[in-house]
């Protein structure tokens, strides 16, 4: 398939981040990219967010006691 270049300007942190992401994938920045807009677009990344929201307001109560038995009285995290 042809590909066509595209540019966008970013912050400093913002473009460390991605540049980090892609080589912890071991993609190029341009797959890195690609992959992203084409879970965005097939609508997967918020299936996948709402999946994830869902299995924890289902199992909360389990977390909570998970975390009750490891903090000590008086330092639960927010």
């Amino acid at each position: 398939m042809a590909k066509t270049q595209l540019g966008a300007r970013v912050d400093a942190d913002v473009a460390e981040l991605a540049k980090k992401r892609a080589a912890d994938l071991g993609l190029s920045i341009g797959d890195y990219l690609a992959r992203l807009v084409q879970d965005d677009a097939s609508g997967l990344r918020a299936r996948s967010v709402d999946a994830a929201a869902r299995f924890l307001a289902e199992h909360q109560d389990v977390f909570d006691e998970a975390e009750d038995a490891q903090t000590p009285q008086g330092a639960r995290a927010a």
